[in-house]
């Protein structure tokens, strides 16, 4: 019986490699030439990994005080009211917490005009390229348990890449404005925050309308973080590439040498 040689991190030199990767536009014609020599590409710059890291912090620092804000603990009585401040530093951690996410996340916009084409992926969708649909659909059997085994990719794949627009994109964008018009009611009238996000309020209707649609968009993130935690770990483990080490050290390092 025959027994195919897989030979782990040699570059295939015979045939384009990452196909899927190279037509659904995640990797650079750079990237696609270093393959040929090597067998780690490098995708997230130091900027991007240092975002993830602490945005990842910032929002489960968010996630649990905006937990208790919305259901305080039955009690705080700890001390005489007079010597604790229990619910205040929780706020406090919240809009702290707000307030560093959102000037990371400003400055992750920034860095998307000055890195790598990698660093803007997350700030579109290819919608109009049909390969791109093509593949989605292919990495969404593959989570499924479908397909036997996924297609390489130096960026996101398609899957990720949109969960990451809808959920980090435009749903991070949806909690830095929701939760900044919600403070801007104890900001009182006429303050900074009031000026640039009070029209909110008055769109949505009243303040515990907002507060509900704030708190839903947490549970969306709540979801959200459950599901990117376990597709990375399951990928690390399954799939063709690396994942977790990616986003600590920035190289993406396939596992075989075929071409997708």
């Amino acid at each position: 019986m025959d027994t195919e040689i897989v030979t782990i991190h040699v570059p295939n030199p015979n045939a384009p490699p990452l196909e899927a990767s190279r037509k659904t536009g995640t990797a650079r014609p750079e990237d696609i030439e270093s393959i040929f020599y090597k067998t780690s590409v490098y995708v997230y710059e130091v900027p991007v990994r240092l975002w993830h890291w602490l945005n990842a912090a910032m929002i489960f620092i968010l996630i649990g005080s905006g937990y208790l804000i919305a259901r305080p603990l039955p009690t705080m009585e700890m001390a005489e009211a007079t010597d604790q401040f229990v619910f205040g530093y929780i706020r406090f951690a919240h809009f702290a917490a707000g307030q560093v996410l959102t000037v990371a996340f400003a400055a992750r916009i920034l860095w998307a005009f000055f890195g790598n084409v990698h660093s803007r992926q997350m700030f579109k969708l290819p919608v109009w390229n049909l390969r791109w649909i093509r593949e989605l659909i292919y990495e969404l059997k593959w989570y499924l348990f479908l397909v036997p085994e996924p297609r390489k990719y130096v960026g996101h794949n398609p899957l990720a890449h949109a969960a990451m627009f809808f959920f980090i994109t435009l749903g991070m964008s949806f909690m830095i404005v929701t939760g900044f018009a919600l403070y801007a009611e104890g900001a009182g009238q006429g303050s900074v925050y009031d000026t640039l996000f009070g029209w909110v309020l008055g769109l949505v209707g009243n303040s515990q309308r907002l507060h509900t649609l704030h708190h839903l968009g947490m549970w969306s993130i709540v979801v959200f973080t459950i599901i990117h935690i376990y597709a990375a770990v399951r990928e690390d483990i399954m799939s063709r590439q690396s994942m977790i080490s990616t986003i600590v050290s920035g190289w993406r390092t396939f596992k075989d040498d075929r071409v997708e």
